[in-house]
């Protein structure tokens, strides 16, 4: 019997709530080649997979149709590993809040294919998964646990008003020394506050900018 029949067989044996529980399938909301918009590693080509569930509950969220998780198909990760196999050497795992779920074996899975994995996460829930890149975005709402924020390679704060320049600063204190640090406009307020951020960057140069330029661009 070949190994991969047995893993067919021993597959069909668990519930999907088990295999959800494991890691071995997730709720994806969508998958899609692109260009990484935000960030350090902005203007790299990468797949981005969606995963849905998310109670951090940002009121200015843009995509709060990933928040209930049980609207998005449970998918077993190997087909996913392999639709990113056929398009980029960079995946990006994002949500909603990806480390709702155990992400040990998706990130094996395409690391073992030679593939760099990224995740966007606000921190609240305990890492998982094996990371050449994490980016730690953190909500007021809920806030990052202490060892993503000693982890994380990357700290991206989202200014949505005065207040938002504080948080940041007070997120940045907890990071490693080798965390690189960015200031993001909301989307909705960049008009606003991307002359404020400008200025704050240009007095505080530990800072930088971070622009969604995705949406300059108009794709995914």
């Amino acid at each position: 019997m070949s190994p991969s029949f047995m893993y067919i067989c021993a597959m069909t044996e668990k519930s999907q709530e088990t295999l959800l529980a494991e890691g071995l399938m997730l709720p994806i909301m969508e998958e899609f080649y692109t260009i990484q918009g935000e960030g350090n590693h902005t203007g790299k080509a990468a797949y981005f997979i969606r995963i849905g569930g998310c109670d951090v509950g940002c009121h200015w969220c843009d995509v709060k149709e990933s928040w209930n998780a049980k609207l998005h198909p449970a998918t077993l990760i190997d087909s996913v590993v392999e639709n990113a196999c056929s398009h980029a050497k960079t995946v990006v795992i994002t949500g909603g809040e990806p480390l709702m779920w155990n992400l040990d074996h998706i990130t094996k899975k395409l690391q073992d294919k030679g593939l760099k994995t990224h995740i966007e996460t606000s921190g609240a829930y305990p890492l998982s998964g094996s990371w050449d890149w994490i980016c730690l975005s953190p909500k007021k709402t809920k806030l990052p646990l202490d060892h993503v924020l000693k982890e994380a390679h990357e700290l991206k704060a989202i200014i949505y008003n005065m207040s938002d320049f504080k948080f940041a600063e007070e997120q940045a204190a907890k990071v490693s020394e080798h965390c690189e640090l960015y200031l993001q406009p909301e989307w909705s307020k960049k008009d606003k506050m991307t002359p404020l951020i400008v200025d704050y960057v240009m007095k505080n140069p530990q800072w930088k900018i971070s622009l969604q330029t995705h949406k300059f661009l108009n794709i995914p």
